[in-house]
């Protein structure tokens, strides 16, 4: 949920990138971080487990103007991918305003990911979001490997609710503004309609 300064006149978006271990969620936050202005976005923060990355950065990205006189700013985040993190993982999805899955398009990851969305599904459920209605972008990574599954077969085990989704290669940049474009602008015009 977003979180309102009325003394600052601040809207805090959370976008939260979602997906199973290596599938590309820390790619995504490294390449944006490094293509956007220096003076819109603030320091990455990197939260090292054992085996996982978490991380979080704040992005103002000012361009964007104001809602109802507030400035929006937008925090992103990633969550661990792996089983064992779970929790950490229901803690940091917490509060999103959106979502942005991040499906290893490898076809030795299918059920890897399918069994990672229906996990999403449960908990966005679970905190009361509409699935129909909630901000959701599905992002196919790593398009650029050989064993990749035609998108038709992600779309039909992956995108029940036909959310925009989009091919990527995110250690080149290929898709990834695309998404965050479109999660930003679907979180904004669903503040425009509260």
């Amino acid at each position: 949920m977003s979180l309102i300064n009325m003394a600052k006149r601040e809207i805090n978006c959370k976008i939260v990138y979602y997906g199973i271990g290596l599938s590309g969620k820390t790619t995504n936050l490294h390449y944006i971080h490094q293509a956007v202005n220096p003076r819109d976005v603030g320091d990455m923060v990197q939260i090292d487990t054992e085996t996982e990355r978490t991380l979080y950065f704040d992005l103002l990205p000012l361009e964007l103007g104001k809602v109802h006189g507030f400035q929006i700013r937008f925090q992103l985040y990633t969550v661990p991918g792996q089983i064992l993190y779970q929790q950490t993982r229901i803690s940091v999805l917490k509060g999103a305003d959106c979502v942005i899955f991040v499906a290893d398009s490898q076809a030795s990851k299918l059920q890897e990911n399918i069994e990672c969305w229906n996990e999403l599904q449960e908990q966005l459920r679970n905190m009361n979001k509409n699935l129909a209605d909630f901000p959701l972008v599905m992002q196919w990574n790593k398009r650029d490997l050989q064993d990749t599954l035609p998108i038709s077969v992600l779309e039909k085990y992956l995108n029940p609710y036909r959310v925009p989704s989009y091919e990527a290669v995110a250690v080149t940049g290929r898709g990834v503004v695309e998404c965050l474009k479109v999660g930003v602008n679907s979180t904004l015009h669903r503040l425009e309609r509260i």
